[in-house]
């Protein structure tokens, strides 16, 4: 496909608000489509910003993030089930930065409001609301967003195409459109002939764009039901380009160094030592670090290595200590959010039994496989740059700026990803690699993270302390008082996208905490903010992944001092008040047949969090053995809405549990004279194949009454259910991450 880059001199948009505008709002800015961002060559036609067809065949834009979670694989089978063509027939490419390819996604989770309980005119209300991001250019990936913000886009988009083209061959044969189908990529008359959907193309760029209805669930064929990855072959033959893969002719590699002490100045550097390692080549001054410059990767990294620095100290605390201590503080004054407030839970009523506990979790870095990289070229007039991002909008910008171009000027490729959890909806590692091929103009270059580099320079999973008290009386919960403190993962992104950190109330601070569906007659949540200057952001679940910990950790512990079963203690307050919820529940029960009962050298516990819409529902098994305890097997239930693919669904909850069990027992970031301490695997560790469990059985329910998110829900449980399982196992409760610093585990 040739270069669509540029907005096209000539376009070919569908006008109906699923793909490229909103009508939600009554004025005409948010009504209007978006500019179709492709730029078709000779012979190509872009029907609308998602399909293109040419004489080879059709084409689908795909302007997700592509980080192992088959958001490729899934829109691609949402158009082809509009299509009428087989899914494996389609191209998919990622296409250029673009404004019609907002998010609309996000709509339920703009409201300050439990997403379980909202009324269906807060839901359309929240969707109305996203139409805001055609104006700020939110092009992202997360959230679990993705297949929410597809799920309709995709499917007008196929079918607008199929029927334009239908219109299409009707002029050339001179019949009615109403007497054509489509089948297998062609067009089809009455009489059998078949005109494949490349030979309209052209006729089909000069028809105005026919909208059309979708077809009814009845017809499905692919929607629904597994299909194979597309990017399965080229993953296993090693021939998938990311970011750390592109060569291009008369490239150099360069690494990065910068300070340890994040925000802290570069006061000066002697290259000298650098300089003479084989293969160097330069060292280049970026401001605040430089770029060691090699014709080979291996080179540039041992020549950063051999740079010596003066660093200027960081803005935050030096020590772990320190900064736990202000988050303490913090929680002493005014609470920043109040979410949640029903009923008195100030007084302890008569009879009931007070239960106190107090939590912490630990900063964690998102460790990604691949670390940070990306790859630029400065023309002059012009810069082109390879980058694994989530936000490709800003990620442009940022290189213009760096390149002191127009945004039009500069040509973004959006590669795959090996992995991003929120790390990737950054613009730092592409805004170097524009200012490193600013100062070397005319020679790609490609700027990596060592990654040493990449974990000392995160936006980290915040650290947070948990403060909780509750209160049962007759084996029933009747009070619940939650105090969260911590930095607030949103002053770490907002300023990224938009360009300032909203005020008010946090909601994404104490999310897992204040929105779960249990009716509990006196309840307050409280969420605090330290600021105290530590680079923080989203990691996957963002608020849940440390509340999902929190809360249902005491819900468990409020089980048992009522004396009740700890999972029907859960359901016996979430049947009345979330039918969808209390299902899940009671699916990983029959899954798991739960008991409540273990035999002696057998711990289970049972974790549950409803976040991103859905409901998750885990329960965790662990055996004392001789070489410590082993987490030996899993249950897994969800209900996402709609399973549009169950065996990717599948893989998500089971690799966001493990991500989960990963943090839980191993991972943390600590501080130490102003520097994070851990720097690799070896000191930041991951659940590996031989300690992984075995996961028994994934149930995925449909009760809900629209699509939620997949690619975090499974994360928040994790940490959860494994403590529970420690304490049916040990008799010892673990309020503190990581676990392995009061537990021993299997190695």
């Amino acid at each position: 496909m040739s270069r669509i880059g540029k907005i096209a001199r000539r376009t070919f948009l569908i006008g109906t608000a699923a793909v490229a505008g909103g009508v939600a709002f009554g004025v005409y800015a948010a009504r209007k489509p978006a500019p179709n961002p492709l730029s078709p060559g000779e012979g190509e036609v872009a029907l609308n910003p998602f399909i293109v067809v040419d004489g080879d065949g059709v084409t689908v834009i795909v302007p997700k993030a592509e980080m192992g979670q088959g958001v490729r694989t899934t829109w691609a089978a949402l158009a082809a089930e509009e299509l009428d063509m087989d899914p494996a027939d389609l191209r998919i490419e990622h296409g250029p930065p673009g404004k019609a390819y907002y998010n609309r996604g996000m709509g339920a989770q703009l409201l300050p409001e439990a997403e379980y309980r909202l009324s269906a005119w807060q839901e359309s209300l929240g969707e109305q609301m996203t139409v805001m991001g055609k104006f700020l250019n939110l092009q992202i990936t997360g959230g679990s967003t993705s297949t929410v913000d597809g799920f309709d886009k995709m499917r007008h988009a196929g079918a607008s195409a199929r029927e334009t083209l239908k219109e299409a061959a009707a002029l050339r044969r001179g019949v009615d459109r109403s007497t054509l189908k489509t089948e297998g990529g062609a067009v089809i008359a009455p009489d059998g002939t078949r005109i494949a959907y490349s030979e309209l193309a052209l006729e089909a760029a000069e028809i105005e764009p026919v909208r059309a209805d979708l077809r009814p669930k009845s017809t499905w064929r692919y929607i629904g039901k597994s299909q194979p990855r597309h990017d399965q072959m080229p993953k296993a033959t090693g021939t998938a380009e990311f970011s750390i893969d592109v060569r291009l002719p008369g490239m150099k590699f360069a690494a990065l160094k910068r300070n340890p002490y994040q925000g802290g100045a570069m006061n000066g550097f002697d290259a000298a030592a650098a300089l003479e390692v084989p293969g160097v080549e330069d060292v280049i001054d970026l401001g605040d670090g430089v770029a060691v410059v090699a014709n080979n990767s291996w080179s540039a990294m041992q020549g950063a290595e051999a740079v010596s620095f003066d660093w200027g100290k960081g803005p935050y605390p030096e020590t772990t200590e320190e900064i736990f201590a202000d988050i303490a503080r913090v929680m002493e004054g005014d609470p920043n959010s109040t979410f949640l407030d029903r009923g008195d839970v100030e007084s302890l009523p008569e009879g009931a039994e007070l239960l106190t506990a107090e939590y912490s979790v630990p900063y964690l870095s998102h460790a990604q496989m691949e670390p940070l990289s990306a790859t630029a070229l400065h023309h002059g007039d012009r810069m082109e740059v390879w980058s694994g991002n989530q936000i490709p909008v800003h990620c442009r910008d940022a290189a213009a700026e760096e390149a002191g171009l127009e945004a039009e000027a500069v040509e973004l490729h959006t590669t795959l990803m090996g992995g991003g959890f929120g790390r990737r909806g950054y613009k730092d590692f592409t805004r170097y690699a524009a200012r490193l091929a600013t100062k070397m103009q005319g020679t790609p270059v490609q700027l990596l993270w060592s990654r040493e580099e990449d974990m000392t320079h995160g936006n980290y999973r915040p650290g947070a302390l948990g403060s909780f008290r509750g209160a049962v009386k007759d084996g029933k919960l009747v009070m619940l008082d939650g105090k969260i403190g911590g930095q607030p993962a949103t002053n770490g992104v907002m300023p990224v996208l938009l360009g300032f950190t909203p005020p008010g109330p946090d909601k994404i601070h104490v999310e897992g905490a204040f929105d779960q569906p249990y009716a509990i007659p006196n309840a307050r949540i409280r969420g605090y903010l330290s600021r105290i200057g530590l680079p923080v952001g989203p990691w996957r679940s963002v608020g849940a992944s440390v509340n999902g910990f929190f809360f249902d950790s005491f819900m468990d512990e409020l089980a048992h001092a009522a004396g009740a079963d700890p999972l029907e203690f859960r359901l016996a307050l979430m049947r009345a008040e979330d039918p969808r919820s209390a299902k899940v529940l009671e699916a990983v029960r029959d899954s798991c047949d739960w008991t409540g009962q273990t035999p002696e050298g057998v711990g289970r516990g049972v974790g549950f969090c409803y976040s991103f819409g859905t409901p998750v529902a885990e329960v965790i098994e662990v055996h004392q053995t001789d070489g410590g305890i082993r987490i030996a097997k899993a249950w897994i239930a969800a209900d996402p809405g709609m399973a549009v693919d169950p065996k990717n669904i599948e893989a998500q909850l089971f690799g966001g549990m493990v991500y989960g069990l990963s943090a839980a027992v191993h991972q943390q970031i600590t501080f130490a004279d102003g520097a994070a301490e851990q720097l690799n695997f070896y000191d930041f560790d991951s659940i590996r194949m031989n300690t992984m469990p075995e996961v028994m059985e994934i149930r995925i329910l449909e009760n809900g009454h629209k699509i939620s998110g997949v690619g975090e829900p499974g994360t928040p449980p994790a940490a959860a259910a494994l403590a529970n399982a420690l304490f049916d196992l040990t008799g010892q409760r673990a309020r503190r991450l990581p676990l392995a610093q009061e537990f021993d585990f299997v190695a």
